[in-house]
């Protein structure tokens, strides 16, 4: 199994760039782009903290899924 961020996906329902993203939430524009891009290796709890409070996001599977890589 693999974690999979779906920002990407998140970001072009609500028609955000990353730009407005890393406004809204303080973080580093790299940080936001690896994880849009999901090249980022870890994940931390405040960076999805602050992305799930800036969304408005209230369930994490709307932003993280598993997926079977088999």
């Amino acid at each position: 199994m693999e974690m999979r961020v779906k920002l990407k996906e998140v970001l072009e329902e609500r028609n955000m760039t990353q730009g407005e993203l890393v406004k809204m939430t303080g973080l580093r524009q790299a940080v936001v782009s690896e994880l849009v891009h999901n090249q980022r290796m870890s994940l931390k709890k405040e960076h999805i903290t602050k992305i799930c409070e800036a969304l408005n996001i209230k369930r994490i599977e709307e932003i993280i899924e598993l997926v079977d890589n088999r």
